[in-house]
């Protein structure tokens, strides 16, 4: 069976801090803990080879999570780098389901750590009818 490549773009532009004023981005909606879960489609019952990729801005901590349809991804999954970053995480591929699907990005609370996620992008295989 051949395969091909899919994706969907997801917005967030979404400060995640301890505060309002804990970075300077007035450009991003500040969201304190989490970012607001954000849908997107998969056309199929079959996809594979998950994966996220995330671009965050200032993040200092290893322990922020990515969560797909209300689990969190396994592992550390935003790695701490100064200025904007472009990341990638694997999903497990039973994660995903024919449908709506969301994820969410939640800051670790036992950090001072304030970032911003921008534009995730989600792939995964799907067949070729």
């Amino acid at each position: 069976m051949s395969r091909r490549a899919n994706y969907a773009l997801c917005e967030f532009q979404q400060h995640l801090g301890p505060a309002a004023d804990s970075l300077d981005v007035p450009w991003a909606e500040y969201t304190g803990n989490s970012t607001d879960p954000v849908s997107f489609n998969i056309p199929t019952s079959s996809s594979a080879d998950p994966y996220v990729e995330m671009q965050v801005f200032d993040v200092e901590d290893f322990n922020h999570e990515i969560v797909v349809n209300g689990e969190p991804l396994s592992g550390f999954d935003i790695a701490p780098d100064e200025g904007w970053q472009l990341w990638m995480d694997t999903i497990a591929p039973e994660r995903l389901h024919l449908g709506e699907n969301t994820i969410q990005f939640r800051r670790n609370t036992d950090s001072k750590d304030a970032f911003v996620v921008g534009s995730v992008t989600v792939h995964w295989t799907e067949p070729v009818e």
